[in-house]
């Protein structure tokens, strides 16, 4: 049976511009979030016949001699003949010293390359010189809600009521989708959590103490959306847990998830001077299903889990994001693209007066002029003084366009 792929137009869009420009196309993302089926569709676009198509997977084992950049350049080098070639290379960290493979089969002015890695850091090593200035990177995440439900209408002819609730509490890893049942979606992503720290996390660092990682982790996850610091999380865990883990300890197992892509540090825009701040008070889950996992529970009327899943919406979309400080509070977010920008403040329901005037009152003091929206579950919209009011659906479908200035 022919497998039903989502055409993720919202990245091919990103990348066709360059698919025959000189530079190294580098697809990055967590493991399992689509990248190599996002990889084989480029390679079905390029104009090339097959013969002019390299594509190896390097997770796939009959590839393990090409594992060192000499051996991979040699072997790619021995199947190029005349004109152009187009080389797919997925999960490029797998090759040892990867860097100067890309930078000398690059160097032969005679292909395009594309690459895909499960590590943020990927080309911030001691062999990242050799490649500044020659890549363009592309975050690949999750489905997000609308290409969930696509996957849905494609594999089951449509969405159910409830699929909503199912996206905000299981996530968007496009796998979990074809478990039958919550229980089964739930394992799959207990063992991809697991083989993200024991692949990307423990294989990298085999001095790392793991216990004391794995309980920082928990808590980093767990907490997505709170505002929360290094000393926190220390204070915590030797309070409730009896681990001594030191403030600098968790700054350091915060780096490491984000470079596993298990989270997202996120960075304060103040908005009064209009600058980007150092300190990142916040991280949200690359995927709302790994923090469902670390909580067993959903509370939507909290609003982190809405939070989280409208960070991922606005970072799919090409968004830089930020929390937004004041000084006398917080916005959630603020959107930035090609030096233009908005805010955005994310409620679960409206549903009483001091409700609408804490969201929309959260405005009051922000002298910027940028447009100012209000993202909540409520169906109607409840517009007001300037602020412009979306449903949480009518966003996530694409329905509402964020507009910048």
């Amino acid at each position: 049976m022919e497998e039903k792929l989502v055409r993720r137009e919202r990245y091919l869009e990103m990348i066709r511009p360059v698919y025959d420009v000189d530079i190294i196309k580098v697809l990055m993302g967590p493991r399992r979030s689509g990248k190599s089926v996002i990889l084989s569709m480029i390679a079905e676009e390029v104009k090339a016949d097959a013969e002019h198509k390299i594509f190896i997977n390097f997770e796939d084992l009959k590839y393990k001699p090409l594992t060192d950049a000499e051996a991979l350049n040699g072997y790619v080098v021995s199947r190029m003949k005349e004109g152009k070639y187009y080389l797919f290379f997925d999960e490029i960290q797998n090759v040892k010293g990867f860097a100067e493979a890309l930078a000398s089969l690059k160097s032969t002015g005679r292909c395009s390359i594309f690459v895909t890695g499960s590590n943020s850091r990927l080309l911030s090593g001691e062999l990242a010189t050799l490649l500044t200035g020659r890549t363009i990177q592309f975050e690949i995440l999750p489905f997000s809600y609308s290409e969930a439900e696509e996957y849905m209408r494609l594999t089951r002819g449509s969405v159910p009521d409830s699929f909503l609730s199912d996206y905000i509490r299981l996530g968007g890893y496009p796998q979990r989708f074809q478990m039958g049942n919550e229980t089964l979606a739930r394992k799959f992503l207990e063992e991809l959590y697991r083989s993200v720290i024991e692949r990307d996390i423990h294989a990298r660092h085999p001095d790392l103490d793991m216990d004391k990682f794995g309980r920082v982790a928990s808590y980093a996850l767990a907490n997505c959306g709170n505002d929360f610091s290094a000393k926190t999380v220390s204070d915590y865990l030797k309070k409730k847990e009896g681990f001594d883990v030191s403030v600098q300890s968790v700054h350091s197992y915060l780096d490491l998830m984000e470079e596993a892509y298990l989270l997202k540090r996120v960075s304060i825009y103040d908005i009064s001077r209009k600058t980007v701040m150092p300190s990142k008070p916040k991280n949200y889950a690359l995927d709302n299903g790994l923090r469902y996992i670390m909580t067993n529970t959903v509370d939507i009327q909290s609003g982190y889990f809405l939070e989280n899943l409208v960070y991922l919406e606005l970072l799919g979309r090409g968004y830089k994001v930020y929390v937004g400080k004041k000084y006398n509070g917080e916005i959630d977010f603020v959107a930035v693209r090609n030096g233009k920008k908005c805010f955005i403040q994310v409620a679960y329901l409206l549903a009483d007066k001091a409700t609408v005037e804490r969201e929309f009152g959260a405005f009051s003091s922000v002298r910027d002029a940028s447009p100012k929206y209000v993202i909540s579950m409520d169906p109607f919209d409840m517009s007001r003084d300037g602020i412009t009011h979306i449903g949480l659906w009518d966003f996530l479908e694409g329905k509402k366009e964020l507009y910048l200035s």
